[in-house]
């Protein structure tokens, strides 16, 4: 399975912008997907996840009402919507998924097994 990622850039504080993350190789139809970020000197960390199935979305606190989650089942494909971002949005981001994950397992990056190439979000204060 391979993950492409794309979207990413540089953006004033306030703005927006769109990942896009699609997968090849394998139809996703269970598990999650879901998009983590990494900025220097931190632990790459949740941003959010949706259940493949259902279509439920899940958040860190610091996006919620901000970030929005979807995936698109017949381009086997996910997006994340990223409003009124901030500079502390600055980071890689990078898509992930798993289809067999498990909801406990979704919130850290080692329970994946599927990973994008990371593309950068530059948000200026």
């Amino acid at each position: 399975v391979q993950l492409q990622a794309s979207g990413g850039g540089l953006v004033q504080a306030g703005g927006s912008l769109r990942l896009s993350c699609t997968a090849s190789g394998r139809t996703f139809s269970s598990g999650f997907m879901g998009w983590f970020r990494q900025a220097p000197g931190k632990e790459r960390e949740f941003v959010a996840a949706i259940r493949w199935s259902s279509g439920i979305t899940y958040y860190t606190d610091s996006v919620k009402g901000r970030f929005d989650i979807s995936r698109d089942k017949n381009k086997n494909a996910q997006y994340l919507q990223m409003n009124s971002l901030k500079p502390e949005d600055t980071a890689v981001y990078y898509c992930a998924a798993d289809s067999s994950l498990i909801l406990s397992s979704i919130w850290h990056w080692s329970h994946y097994d599927y990973w994008g190439q990371g593309t950068q979000v530059t948000v200026s204060s």
